[in-house]
């Protein structure tokens, strides 16, 4: 059997277009797929499917173009759904902060703080210099510090150790600092005092939490090494700073989350 020229080019076309067409009806399958799960808030996947057709079907633009309108809206009720979620676990941790400050006093000295600090009342601020410890304070965003105070030696220390009975212990890094490490006399005595923040600050304070129901000493290291006992309203003190300081620290992340979710709604509906 003899084909013309004109009929092979009318069957080329055809298997062109039965190929195209079936190809169009894979993107439309996605497509759908995507508007379902949206449908139903499943915006992970909605939006997984989306990308694939332009990866699966590059194109299909159409579908490409109707993705990326549907990707819009599937932004939209993701970051409305996120500030929801963010309100709702703002009141939750806004009660338990109310409940928790109770706990603390809060000191600000209006000569040179901006914003002032938490400290614990089971480890008050102003009895702190009695003796030789730790003292640990929680600045209003939730930025955790420890102190270190030695009074009745004079080893010019600028770290310290804490250990358990059983051997395990948490050492901070050495701190030289200028208003990080600083000494002062008064009528009474000299004391050296170390501030420790950061990484220093939370592993020493989350380890005395954990550790706070056993015996813990305390090692001033210096031109020589100090110890001492860390009483138990020190490590109480500690503690409740340290949960406070995750308190905070969850609620400032929180409240980031929120404002970014609501810029992104206002980028994204300029954009309509």
């Amino acid at each position: 059997m003899r084909f013309s020229v004109q009929t092979t080019i009318l069957f080329v076309f055809a298997l062109l277009f039965l190929s195209c067409s079936g190809k169009n009806r894979g993107a439309k399958e996605y497509l759908s797929e995507a508007r379902i799960a949206y449908e139903e808030g499943n915006y992970a996947l909605a939006k997984l499917k989306i990308d694939s057709i332009k990866l699966v079907f590059p194109k299909a633009f159409d579908e490409i173009n109707a993705g990326f309108s549907l990707m819009q809206e599937v932004r939209l009720a993701e970051n409305r759904r996120n500030i929801l979620f963010c309100d709702s676990m703002l009141r939750v941790q806004y009660d338990e902060l109310k409940a928790m400050l109770t706990k603390f006093d809060y000191i600000r000295d209006d000569r040179y703080q901006e914003f002032g600090e938490y400290f614990s009342k089971a480890y008050p601020h102003s009895a702190s210099l009695d003796r030789d410890g730790l003292r640990a304070g929680v600045r209003e965003k939730g930025a955790l510090f420890i102190e270190s105070i030695l009074g009745s030696s004079s080893v010019k220390h600028n770290r310290v150790k804490v250990t358990a009975k059983d051997g395990t212990f948490a050492e901070t890094g050495p701190v030289t600092a200028d208003g990080m490490n600083y000494r002062f006399n008064t009528s009474v005595r000299s004391y050296e005092i170390v501030r420790y923040i950061g990484d220093d600050a939370s592993g020493l304070a989350q380890f005395i939490h954990t550790m706070q129901d056993q015996p813990l000493t305390l090692h001033f290291i210096g031109n020589r090494t100090v110890t001492t006992t860390l009483t138990r309203g020190a490590k109480r003190g500690i503690g409740e700073s340290y949960e406070l300081s995750t308190l905070l620290l969850n609620i400032e992340q929180l409240k980031l989350e929120k404002e970014k979710s609501e810029v992104l709604i206002r980028y994204l509906e300029s954009r309509k």
